[in-house]
């Protein structure tokens, strides 16, 4: 399985549009609203490399309101944590 993280920026006033038709989009497996340079971190994974490429810069980049994107391609994961707790920085039970 290839995994991607795309980070995003949106146009103002775009955000909501973009978060719809992101989680639309077979292959997005994660969305994430950040703070930061970037406005959303979205997890990608997808079985054929014609398909990363077709998400990336067919449907992410090419989207109404995404101002840039940068896209970053795992080679290998190092470490083993669950996912779920990955972003919880502020919530109930993050550290």
């Amino acid at each position: 399985m290839l995994e991607a993280v795309v980070l995003i920026n949106v146009k103002p006033g775009q955000m909501r549009r973009v978060e719809d038709a992101l989680l639309a989009r077979e292959g997005i497996e994660k969305l994430y609203s950040v703070a930061g340079a970037f406005d959303l971190v979205a997890i990608l994974r997808t079985a054929r490399n014609e398909r990363l490429e077709e998400l990336v810069t067919g449907e992410i980049a090419a989207l109404e309101g995404v101002e840039r994107t940068t896209t970053l391609v795992a080679f290998r994961c190092l470490a083993r944590r669950e996912a779920d707790g990955t972003f919880s920085l502020g919530m109930p039970g993050g550290d």
